[in-house]
């Protein structure tokens, strides 16, 4: 090869894989910062494994983690470069960790809000954990002949329904849990496999890109019948790694048992100004289903006698890493390293090092084991 840096093949192969599933196009361009954040040049000589690391956050601890690893690239949803750069110094941490890939020989990829979008996608999945759904591109394009509504008196009661999660209770000797790490997901997984709910889905703000109908912001679900508003809870524990706890808002003098649900504004991350924009164009929704809301935000929302219920910023995010990233990426690695790898093999100018990197055929996609949100909940002992 010539002395003029190129990204390892492997790289390019999951990047052309996330822009197809996941196209650059979708992006909210007006504050969003997506695509390959970091290319870092290929050495043949020292190079990486054919295997990528998904994180919602790329940390000090996950940047570790993909050195240990030895991975090609970081596919970072949330993007680790937000706004423009005066400088690279290894006193800021994320700069750090940029510095410490690119030296290693590892990219960056992110496609945030373009995962936001795409149909499928965050927005679909976090719906489907709600209704109960598969996350498919060709099953939304489908009616499932099986999907009945429950009647509420019919449904099996909930593990919630008995409590009132605004009492006063004894104050515990507590201790922190975090979110359950992504690798628990596998249990979990029968989440989506419950009796699916009869329902209509659309984005709250839908795209204005051409050739990607049913995409867009967010969620709204209508149900065809109401459910309690503890039932709703429970498939959110179930599809999200069963945590300890999270935040919920009902209107006052009112329980979660008393509240029945036939709405739901739904966004991944921080849903503050996408639920403010449905409001503006006469989207009543009776609940919101976000990662977090400023306390002004769900203290209107519940004066107006909505319902609303947080999980802490990325733990909307992290479980489709694992639950719809890491197959959907496999599947499109594969498709693109085979290409690659013929495209190049035995190029005029290629060194002996380089043809052997194309001859593995090896393909590997994980989850960071070490990623998870900065915010846990402190819990009663006795509850564990």
């Amino acid at each position: 090869m010539s002395n003029t840096p190129v990204t390892a093949p492997y790289t390019r192969a999951v990047v052309n894989a996330m822009r197809k599933l996941y196209p650059e196009s979708l992006a909210d361009k007006s504050f969003d910062n997506t695509g390959l954040l970091l290319e870092a040049p290929s050495d043949p000589l020292r190079r990486q494994m054919n295997s990528v690391l998904l994180t919602v956050d790329l940390t000090k601890a996950v940047c570790d983690e993909a050195i240990e690893r030895n991975d090609s690239i970081v596919v970072a949803y949330h993007p680790i470069i937000f706004r423009g750069l005066k400088s690279l110094t290894l006193k800021d941490t994320q700069q750090q960790s940029l510095l410490r890939l690119a030296a290693e020989g590892i990219s960056v990829y992110s496609p945030h809000t373009a995962v936001d979008c795409a149909r499928g996608g965050l927005g679909d999945w976090l719906a489907d954990i709600i209704t109960g759904t598969p996350t498919s591109r060709e099953e939304l394009d489908q009616d499932n002949p099986e999907s009945r509504p429950v009647s509420p008196s019919k449904r099996s009661p909930s593990k919630l329904e008995a409590s009132d999660p605004f009492a006063t209770q004894k104050r515990p000797t507590y201790m922190l849990q975090h979110h359950p790490s992504q690798l628990s997901l596998r249990e979990n997984e029968k989440a989506l496999k419950l009796g699916s709910r009869e329902h209509k889905r659309y984005p709250i703000s839908a795209t204005k890109v051409e050739g990607y109908p049913g995409a867009g912001m967010g969620r709204i679900v209508r149900l065809a019948a109401p459910v309690n508003l503890t039932e709703i809870i429970d498939r959110i524990g179930l599809g999200l790694g069963n945590p300890k706890g999270f935040p919920i808002a009902v209107p006052q003098g009112k329980q979660a048992s008393d509240m029945m649900i036939s709405s739901i504004g739904i966004c991944a991350g921080s849903g503050g100004s996408l639920f403010a924009q449905m409001e503006r164009e006469g989207e009543e929704v009776d609940l919101l289903f976000t990662g977090e809301l400023s306390h002004h935000e769900a203290l209107a929302a519940i004066e107006k006698g909505k319902c609303v219920v947080c999980l802490f910023h990325s733990n909307t995010e992290r479980g489709f890493l694992h639950g719809v990233m890491k197959p959907q990426l496999e599947k499109a690695v594969q498709e693109e390293w085979e290409k690659i790898r013929n495209e190049e093999r035995n190029r005029e100018g290629n060194s002996e090092e380089w043809n052997e990197a194309l001859e593995d055929d090896n393909v590997e996609v994980q989850v960071s084991e070490v990623d998870r949100d900065p915010y846990g909940i402190m819990i009663d002992k006795a509850e564990l």
